[in-house]
């Protein structure tokens, strides 16, 4: 069974402490620290060990059902969901939200989808010459 060690819950965060938890145990499963098939701590010890009620606790593993990140069997617990593709799926759509909030912003900022694209570009070809000056 996984245990809460490393799990930091900041009141100071500004984010629900739900929140908080989905993304330290999305974390954990893209990483592949926490593997498929896992037992993960029950709602009430869990919610007990990070000083938080058992609502939010459960609300943290209803999203994170929902993404299938997790699977709960009534009575038996929840456990990091099955197959390969979990951290890759977790990656997607962590990518995804990120390029939501690059457009988002580049409006914000009065930017035509083309100097977006640009400016996309220009990030990448910055990011793949840093990669080749390493290598």
């Amino acid at each position: 069974m996984l245990s809460d060690a490393g799990f930091v819950l900041s009141y100071s965060d500004g984010r629900p402490m739900y929140l908080q938890i989905i993304e330290q145990i999305r974390q954990r499963v893209a990483v592949g620290d926490w593997p498929a098939g896992e037992q993960l701590p029950s709602i009430r010890q869990l919610a007990s060990d990070l000083g938080v009620s058992v609502i939010t606790v459960k609300r943290a593993y209803f999203e994170l059902e929902r993404e299938g990140v997790i699977q709960t069997q009534h009575g038996k617990g929840s456990v990091v969901a099955a197959g390969a593709n979990v951290g890759a799926r977790i990656h997607e759509q962590d990518l995804a939200k990120h390029l939501e909030q690059v457009v988002r912003i580049g409006a914000l900022l009065g930017l035509t989808p083309k100097e977006i694209q640009a400016r996309l570009r220009d990030t990448l070809e910055r990011f793949s010459a840093a990669g080749k000056e390493r290598t």
